[in-house]
């Protein structure tokens, strides 16, 4: 049996230079390495997948908790193939508002609703991904090629770009933290060599955190960091568990994401097969199947529906290391810190507006990697079809315009995912046809001539 017939790859130590080799998915370093590495990752997921459950209501503690184990099994059910780390949804925030009526302040009351919709929806997806396994990728390439994938993996990044920005807004010294933020990070990126490089976030957070407490704690000027809630919180606990209600009105509400998933996750993938050089298209319906189960599993205990995360892309995109196995690490922290309140305390007093710089370099390298997609794939915008494709959808998903289907919210990246999708079919058609019209005339014409 060779390697192609395998589920998992041949595992094999790096062996590179880390300043000027990638990584490659099959490939793990040493473990001190990779634990530090992992640990990045972790971090990267943390303020958003925290921040997601918060504006749906859920328990933040339990999402954590759950998606280190969604992430774990995604890597068993994926073989090993798809580098990524598995977060809470931004995309399911609009449809279970809708479905539990919740005010977006505390608790939500009606969140037994919202499991039992994305219980619906993770199947519906799960049930994609084996009909991609069947069938190949082909139906989902026509429908999203290169223009409307880097356009989709632009739109993820840009549609966050507000909510970051208001994150760092609240004050002028937050705003000045997030800038420091960034200079830190970027600084760690640019002139630094080797394994400090590769933990550019980590280091730059780090750093602009100890720059933090120095001018607050220290000096007096902002909101100082409070250390009392570490000191108050437990070593262990178990995060509260949820039972799911099934509801027919929440489950047609919420199952329709599925749709948007396949689409964001796409263009996920996309990414990193452009940054890894590989084709990972053959692994896709695995991807989608395994988020599709990780989904309804973590529905079914309390926790929200999952997606692969851009975040944790962009931290690849920076590091050049895509090895499958440091997510495996960043799960086993997550599941740590899901079930230590001290840890969570810990990582809570990392103060707003240093996440909120942190996501503005994640967010601008996830928008870049839209744009790579389209360079790697020379995508012609000499067609007015693709300058027009590229160009609705990007101010769609830039703006947050939402559509409204009866009482499903699709959201500003679920509208303008599905805008680039139906441009690309109508637009191109005509196109086609003009093409073709053109080609008659061309050889009327040379036909009279001779």
């Amino acid at each position: 049996m060779n390697e192609k017939e395998t589920w998992f790859p041949k595992f094999k130590p790096y062996q590179g230079n880390l300043d000027t080799t990638p990584v490659q998915t099959d490939e793990y370093l040493p473990p001190a390495k990779s634990i530090v590495l992992g640990l990045q990752h972790a971090f990267a997921m943390f303020g958003a997948t925290v921040l997601a459950p918060l504006l749906m209501g859920f328990d933040p503690n339990l999402t954590i908790f759950i998606t280190g184990i969604g992430t774990i099994l995604f890597f068993l059910m994926t073989g090993g193939r798809m580098p990524s780390y598995l977060g809470s949804s931004f995309a399911f925030i609009g449809a279970v508002a809708a479905a539990t009526g919740y005010s977006g302040a505390g608790s939500n009351p009606n969140i037994a609703l919202a499991l039992g919709g994305t219980i619906a929806c993770g199947l519906i997806y799960a049930g994609i991904g084996l009909v991609v396994m069947k069938t190949g990728t082909a139906w989902i390439e026509k429908l999203m090629p290169p223009i409307v994938t880097g356009a989709i993996v632009m739109i993820i990044g840009l549609n966050l770009a507000p909510v970051t920005i208001k994150s760092v807004s609240a004050s002028s010294f937050d705003t000045w933290m997030a800038v420091v933020t960034i200079l830190c990070i970027s600084a760690v990126a640019v002139f630094t060599r080797g394994m400090v490089r590769r933990l550019l976030l980590l280091i730059g957070l780090m750093t602009a955190y100890f720059t933090y407490f120095l001018l607050t704690n220290v000096l007096g000027f902002g909101k100082p960091i409070d250390f009392s809630v570490i000191g108050n919180a437990a070593w262990f606990g178990l995060p509260t568990f949820h039972a799911p209600v099934f509801d027919a009105n929440a489950m047609l509400l919420i199952a329709p994401v599925a749709l948007i998933l396949v689409a964001e996750n796409l263009g996920h993938f996309k990414a990193v097969s452009a940054m890894t050089g590989k084709n990972l298209d053959p692994y896709m319906g695995r991807a989608f199947l395994a988020d599709g189960l990780c989904t309804t599993m973590s529905a079914s205990v309390g926790g929200t529906g999952m997606t692969t995360y851009a975040e944790n892309i962009g931290v690849m995109a920076v590091t050049k290391v895509y090895s499958t196995t440091i997510f495996v690490i960043a799960g086993v922290f997550a599941v740590l810190l899901g079930l230590s309140p001290k840890f969570g305390a810990v990582i809570s007093t990392i103060p707003v507006a240093l996440l909120g710089g942190a996501s503005i370099v994640v967010f601008g390298l996830i928008t870049i990697a839209g744009a790579k997609i389209w360079i790697d794939h020379k995508v012609d915008f000499t067609k007015n079809s693709t300058l027009l494709i590229a160009a609705v959808s990007l101010i769609m998903g830039a703006g947050n315009l939402s559509l409204h289907i009866g009482s499903f919210d699709l959201g500003g990246i679920g509208t303008a995912t599905l805008a680039a999708i139906f441009l690309n079919l109508f637009l191109n058609r005509g196109e086609e046809k003009a093409q073709a019209v053109n080609d008659e005339s061309s050889a009327a014409s040379s036909a009279v001539q001779h």
